[in-house]
Order: structure tokens, then C-alpha cells, then sequence
């Protein structure tokens, strides 16, 4: 059964690299992710142009956080390959990366991902491979 919840955060998880890139979480159920960001230097090359690795890294990101949400209970999800075409280069505005299925199997999840501007242009297409797995237990403090 799919789970529709929020995933409990431990704060001292809080300084990973989607805060430090500023990209938040707009949606995220078993059927669709949406991840967003602004585009500032933080997030771009040195060309003043969204770095493309901040496109892939949405893209899994939100393709995973889907996965999760939608893997049985005791189940956990990795990535197992990505392959993102940029499309367009962006300079300013809101990039937003929606995920959604392609397929939910046993043993392995495929997303797509479209990120676009905030004009609704596409940016990148990207699609994410995730292998389900037993998720580790969690030894008790």
C-alpha cells in the first residue's frame, strides 16, 4: 500500500544539500513530486547559467523521494541510473522539477521528470531508475 506521508526529517539531517541549495519540496505523494529552486549563483556554473547538475540532482531527488512514497512499508528505494537532457539554459526565476511514474514494479521503479522554468518552458527531461529495496533497520539508541 502506498504511503501518503510526509517522511519524518531528523534535524541534524536539516544541512544537507538541498537546503544549502535552497530547493523545497511544493508536492510530494506516491503519484507526483514537485521539487523547486531559485536560480541564484548558488546553483549555477561559472558562466552565470544553471549548473546541470543541480537539474540531474532534482530529478533523482524528486524521482526518489516518488519512489519512497510509493514502495511498500518496509521497503526503501536507491537510484540506480539517471539520464537527464538539458534542453535550455536558464539565468534567472524559479526552476520546478515534477516526477512522475512510469512504472511502479516489485523490484524496480522508473520516473520521469520534466524540469522547467517558470515561464513553463522545459529545462532538462530526465528519467530515473530505482531499484526497491529492504529497507536497513535502524539500531536502537
Amino acid at each position: 500500500m502506498p504511503r501518503e506521508t510526509s517522511i519524518p526529517i531528523d534535524p541534524a539531517a536539516l544541512s544537507n544539500l538541498h537546503t544549502l541549495l535552497g530547493i523545497v519540496e511544493v508536492e510530494a505523494s506516491a503519484d507526483k513530486v514537485v521539487l523547486e529552486v531559485e536560480v541564484t549563483n548558488r546553483v549555477c556554473q561559472p558562466f552565470g547559467i544553471l549548473h546541470g547538475g543541480v537539474s540531474a540532482l532534482m530529478a533523482e531527488s524528486a524521482a526518489s523521494l516518488g519512489g519512497f512514497l510509493s514502495a511498500p512499508e518496509g521497503k526503501a528505494v536507491v537510484g540506480v541510473e539517471l539520464n537527464a537532457s538539458h534542453l535550455r539554459s536558464v539565468d534567472h526565476g524559479i526552476i520546478r522539477a515534477t516526477a512522475t511514474p512510469i512504472r511502479r514494479g516489485r523490484t524496480m521503479q522508473v520516473w520521469a521528470i520534466t524540469v522547467c522554468d517558470d515561464e513553463g518552458r522545459e529545462v532538462c527531461a530526465a528519467r530515473c531508475s530505482l531499484a526497491v529495496l529492504d529497507r536497513p533497520s535502524v539500531p536502537a539508541s
